[in-house]
């Protein structure tokens, strides 16, 4: 599992990989990895946004059952035990899984396929409230990241705030307000006082 935090203006963004034990392993080494990006999730502040990303080895299947508020209903595959753990996970800490929330053509959902199957076991979280940042979710067929995983690209609009810099103990000039009469009135009072 891979952390790293980035801190774009006044915003702080984690983003998390992760690498879930393949189908075979012992319950326990699967346990373990589930507790592990637990206390990851945990550690995050709630003002802080989160992305997690990673081969979950497990498929959320094509509908949402039981999970209508974190699975969109656009997926592929049938849903085994390992996408039930990806579920709750997600369900248990506000997440949404943005690569089941867009209509996509089976190649544009499929992340891993090899000669003997074709699965999508890659996602893309993202805290519910952050919903409307994710503009696009989808693999990439021509782009391979190893011989047999698509690369899964999310399009996200994160704007900065931009603030006004507040200077303190100084006044403030309204210029808005200033017409060529109130301008020359203020030229005449000055000249009265030797300004």
């Amino acid at each position: 599992m891979m952390f790293i935090k980035l801190v774009i203006g006044r915003l702080f963004v984690n983003v998390v990989s992760a690498y879930a034990p393949y189908v075979g392993l012992d319950e326990e080494v699967k346990r373990l990895f589930w507790e592990v990006l637990d206390e990851v999730v945990r550690g995050i502040p709630s003002a802080e946004k989160i992305f997690i990303g990673g081969d979950f080895n497990g498929q959320i299947g094509t509908t949402s059952n039981d999970f209508d508020d974190v699975h969109g209903d656009f997926s592929f595959g049938e849903r085994n035990d390992s996408g039930v753990s990806l579920l709750e996970f997600v369900k248990t800490f506000e997440l949404v899984i943005a690569n089941s929330c867009f209509l996509k053509k089976d190649n544009q959902l499929v992340t891993f396929s090899s000669t003997t199957a074709r699965t999508q076991i890659d996602y893309l979280l993202l805290q519910k409230d952050d919903r409307g940042l994710c503009k696009d979710c989808k693999v990439i067929s021509s782009e391979n990241s190893t011989t047999q995983h698509k690369l899964l690209v999310m399009d996200l609009e994160i704007k900065r705030d931009r603030r006004k810099k507040t200077l303190y103990n100084r006044p403030r000039i309204r210029w808005g307000g200033l017409t060529p009469a109130f301008s020359r009135e203020m030229g005449e009072k000055l000249n009265d006082l030797g300004v």
